[in-house]
């Protein structure tokens, strides 16, 4: 079983829950958290740990299950599908991270940091990320 603390949510972000949800285990399954037969946690244990409603997280499954990267099995967990058993090549996974630092660099340009002070704190919070 996946470990649950893989998942986190943000309640007041603009961005839906299950799209959240979505674009995390899109990420553990290209950097090589998550692989082929992997199982997923239960809709009823993610909602539980995340404080959501199960419908949210059933949404979420139902749209990974819908684009191939998870499969449905009846009675039993649902798991990474069979063709995602190695991470993506860096190049890849650099794509998925590009929308988030655009994000972050406009962000930062409307509060007016300098750049090597936001440069500063994304290696702050990367460090603090590798020493949990």
């Amino acid at each position: 079983m996946t470990d649950l603390s893989l998942f986190s949510v943000v309640a007041g972000s603009a961005e839906p829950i299950y799209r959240q949800l979505v674009a995390q285990v899109r990420r553990c399954v290209a950097g090589g958290q998550l692989r082929a037969g992997d199982e997923l946690p239960s809709v009823r244990d993610l909602a539980q740990s995340l404080a959501v409603n199960p419908m949210t997280v059933s949404k979420a499954f139902g749209l990974l299950e819908a684009e191939g990267l998870v499969t449905r099995r009846r009675g039993l967990a649902m798991v990474i599908a069979e063709q995602h058993r190695r991470a993506q090549p860096a190049a890849d996974r650099i794509d998925l991270l590009r929308p988030t630092l655009e994000r972050a660099a406009q962000e930062a340009r409307q509060l007016q940091l300098p750049i090597a002070q936001a440069l500063s704190l994304f290696k702050t919070i990367l460090n603090e990320q590798e020493g949990e």
